[in-house]
């Protein structure tokens, strides 16, 4: 690394338990575009045990089956101090499915055992017998229509503590309990949703936003410094993204 290279420090969060649905491609189109955009970025595998690095700009954490949560849950709570720091600093984070209800308060199972969570995100998580599954198209008032997968039994509910509902769904039965016509949460910078796909490569523009705050957080700003030829990947990229969300807005539940 030379001493202008502008580095990002991205955490993939525990990827050998918590990435199911292809959520390593966030990982992966965040770490494209950002170099796309003049960034190196620098990803971190940190997984149970691992030592946590020095510095991290932005956190990106995936689902996983029960086993998963139950795999990752006392290295996630040994961390939890650190990760909320992060947190109130304003460093960015998307966690998906078993990572966002793990980021709430608690998640209560069918049988009635409560499983604590970190309580970054103000949400609470209870299960049901029916799944919420298919894919499912909301809106963000930041990032406009996201298209992704949802496959999850678990009811979420945000708590008016500073956590708001990260984006609108319209139909019943989808999103975070399938009742409210919510989807995901977000309190900081810190973004969770039930939205698999793998979610980035279909959405750039939340690919986009993640990167921005990145970068803002290490540097103070955003900007991007792309030659000719990046810049027409990144409009190829931002085509094919855009193709792909349309395919798969218009295929039913």
């Amino acid at each position: 690394m030379t001493e202008n290279t502008r580095e990002l420090a991205i955490v993939s969060l525990y990827p050998k338990d918590m990435n199911i649905y292809g959520d390593t491609g966030n990982v992966k189109t965040i770490a494209l575009r950002a170099r796309l955009y003049g960034y190196e970025p620098r990803i971190y595998k940190y997984n149970v045990g691992d030592a946590w690095p020095e510095h991290v700009d932005l956190v990106l954490g995936g689902g996983g089956q029960d086993k998963g949560q139950a795999a990752i849950s006392d290295d996630l709570f040994a961390r939890s101090q650190k990760i909320h720091e992060l947190a109130q600093a304003g460093v960015p984070m998307l966690l998906i499915c078993g990572l966002y209800q793990l980021f709430g308060e608690y998640f209560e199972t069918n049988e009635g055992v409560r499983l604590p969570g970190i309580n970054v995100l103000g949400v609470h998580t209870v299960g049901q017998d029916t799944r919420m599954i298919g894919n499912l198209v909301e809106h963000n008032a930041q990032c406009g229509t996201i298209v992704g997968y949802e496959n999850h039994s678990g009811q979420t509910f945000v708590h008016d503590d500073g956590t708001e509902p990260w984006a609108e769904v319209k139909a019943d039965g989808t999103g975070n309990n399938g009742v409210d016509h919510t989807e995901g949460a977000r309190k900081y910078n810190v973004i969770g949703t039930y939205m698999h796909g793998s979610v980035l490569p279909k959405n750039p523009q939340l690919a986009d936003l993640l990167i921005r705050k990145a970068a803002e957080h290490r540097y103070g700003n955003f900007e991007p410094i792309s030659t000719v030829e990046q810049a027409e990947e990144l409009n190829r990229l931002n085509a094919m993204a855009k193709a792909a969300a349309q395919v798969a807005a218009s295929r039913p539940r």
